[in-house]
């Protein structure tokens, strides 16, 4: 028999949804519909190249972009995504992640430029930044649920933790996984932090002073 899902083309969104299709063989399925959550809002070339990374605000009322053009952005997500703010050549190199602080008062970023930047939501004012804070290209920041640490994961294969005022390095832990680490978050408690790699791993650590608190997750190949 065949399970069929069908998808209804969002009235507002210009992309055509897929229909995928799977087999079951052993038992019949009756034929269901799900319907994908409507398209509120959109903004089309809202970048002059490919977006990596976007973040609601605490509050839910403001965007975050990053972008292969080197630039941050910040959206009105109440209307039309109306555009705040931005921040031209924010970085030198392809802008991979962005993040707001629990408090929405700041932003950072990370950059293929190996730096992080921390700034202020108002007006995108640069607070501090840290030129090659790893070997190779950031993939993933995050602050930390008390907005006093940044977590950062890197090409490098290491996975540093900042003071966010300063961005002083407060711990490290080199070869963290035998690939590049393309994301980091904190545990909403703030004590641990997890990684994923492109060497199909996923690991928690503590947050303290980095180290394996669990035995990698294999991913399958």
């Amino acid at each position: 028999s065949l399970f069929v899902l069908n998808v209804r083309r969002c009235d507002r969104c210009t992309r055509t949804p897929h229909r995928f299709r799977t087999r079951n063989r052993s038992r019949a399925f009756p034929r269901m519909i799900a319907m994908l959550i409507n398209c509120v809002a959109e903004k089309t070339t809202a970048h002059g190249s490919e977006i990596m990374s976007v973040a609601f605000s605490p509050d839910g009322t403001k965007i975050v972009s990053g972008s292969y053009d080197g630039t941050i952005k910040v959206w009105d997500s109440t209307g039309k995504l109306e555009l705040l703010s931005e921040k031209t050549n924010a970085h030198s190199d392809w802008v991979m992640s962005v993040a707001f602080s629990l408090d929405g008062t700041k932003i950072v970023s990370g950059s293929h430029d190996k730096t992080i930047k921390v700034w202020d939501l108002g007006k995108l004012e640069l607070l501090s930044e840290k030129m090659n804070a790893h070997s190779g290209d950031i993939n993933s920041v995050a602050f930390s649920p008390d907005g006093t640490k940044i977590v950062s994961g890197s090409d490098d294969k290491t996975i540093k933790v900042w003071d966010s005022d300063k961005l002083e390095q407060l711990s490290e832990k080199t070869n963290a996984h035998s690939r590049e680490i393309m994301s980091v978050a904190f545990s909403p408690d703030g004590t641990k932090i997890v990684s994923g790699s492109f060497d199909k791993t996923i690991k928690v650590w503590d947050s303290g002073a980095p180290r394996a608190l669990k035995s990698p997750l294999l991913g399958q190949n």
